[in-house]
């Protein structure tokens, strides 16, 4: 009598059971994993637009020797995206030193949770601030082949 090798019915019905209970729950963790990365995506454009307002209000604020106060927002546009702004410059208990909060959003909706905040301290008084970098600065030690000149 010649005996055949292979699966039961029985084998293969536990098999693809095992399947069908893996695959949906490999399909959620892969979906969760996309999310993620256009989440980060999303928090990585939000906090260079953060960077960029901020570097346009130290520009601004060199520029005109006036720091912005109060609270201003705005649209961006990056990565063919609009991105809502939201800043908020404060005193602090230091004089003419302000707390600067940037708040960046996908959705004009959104300002109560936003994507990214960015919080910086400004000085408002840019003289006393160039005479602190200017004394900070190390002096130069003239080099070994300056030295009897």
């Amino acid at each position: 009598m010649l005996r055949v090798r292979g699966f039961t019915l029985v084998e293969v019905m536990v098999a693809l059971a095992v399947v069908a209970i893996a695959l949906p729950a490999l399909l959620i963790s892969l979906y969760q994993q996309i999310d993620s990365t256009g989440y980060l995506r999303d928090k990585s454009l939000a906090h260079m637009v953060a960077a960029n307002k901020l570097s346009e209000v130290r520009i601004l604020r060199d520029a005109t020797q006036s720091l912005i106060r109060g609270r201003d927002s705005g649209v961006e546009k990056m990565a063919d995206r609009q991105w809502y702004w939201w800043l908020d410059s404060q005193p602090t208990e230091v004089a003419n030193f302000y707390r600067v909060e940037i708040a960046v959003a996908g959705g004009e909706e959104q300002k109560a949770n936003p994507l990214y905040t960015l919080v910086a301290f400004l000085s408002a008084d840019l003289e006393s601030e160039a005479e602190f970098e200017s004394q900070s600065e190390p002096e130069s030690e003239p080099e070994a082949g300056d030295a009897g000149n």
